[in-house]
């Protein structure tokens, strides 16, 4: 019985983290496998909230989990000033485009795209919803897609149940949830979206991970 009651649990956090699947990395990603693209640039996140910071949050922490799952990522400052100069800011504007513009003037072989679906202050908290898609700059298929819904927990917790200790908790929950940037929280989300990511040429893993059980297309994750 006990052997059980600790099964239990466990099988509840990894689905609750879309973990669990039949489907491969080789087989959801088949095309991105089939590309192999070495180069990514990053548009700048297409944001369909009233929170105008939310976009300069999300684009300036793309770019590591990206690099660090072996792709080259080209300078966002270097694209920013590229895409200001060429008034290609608004990044919603090329999602239907064709995209070889983008191959002949960075070397690029695929677009990253991301949107903001919502981001939000939420009890002692902030809460986001963002898609994630990857588009060959040759073709303009869509080679990786996925969406994450994230909370992240700022709450403070005392470990003393007195009722003085409990009132310090909350004001300091507060005080964090208006101080912690909301970077954190777009970080949070690229980790989760991008981890599982097919290896790209400069990781050890490329090309070896076809094999992997991918997770799920929509995740949905509370970290703290």
């Amino acid at each position: 019985m006990k052997k059980l009651l600790l099964i239990i649990p466990l099988a509840a956090i990894i689905s609750s983290c879309g973990m669990l699947s039949n489907v491969t990395r080789g087989n959801q990603y088949a095309q991105l496998y089939e590309e192999k693209p070495i180069t990514l640039l990053v548009m700048p996140p297409i944001n369909n909230t009233t929170n105008v910071e939310a976009k300069e949050y999300l684009y300036t922490s793309i770019s590591r989990p990206l690099a660090e799952a072996g792709y080259y990522v080209i300078s966002p400052m270097l694209a920013m000033e590229v895409f200001k100069a060429e008034s290609a800011y608004d990044a919603e504007l090329f999602v239907d485009a064709p995209l070889t513009q983008f191959q002949q003037f960075f070397g690029a072989d695929a677009v990253v795209f991301s949107e903001i679906l919502s981001w939000a202050k939420k009890g002692f908290g902030i809460e986001t919803t963002l898609r994630y898609f990857i588009k060959s700059a040759h073709t303009g298929e869509i080679l990786f897609d996925r969406t994450c819904e994230l909370y992240l927990d700022l709450q403070v917790r005392s470990d003393s149940n007195s009722a003085l200790a409990q009132l310090v908790s909350l004001a300091a929950s507060a005080i964090n949830t208006a101080t912690t940037e909301h970077i954190v929280a777009a970080r949070k989300a690229n980790y989760y979206i991008f981890r599982d990511i097919p290896r790209g040429k400069y990781s050890p893993e490329y090309l070896k991970d076809k094999d992997v059980m991918a997770e799920k297309k929509d995740i949905t994750a509370r970290v703290e």
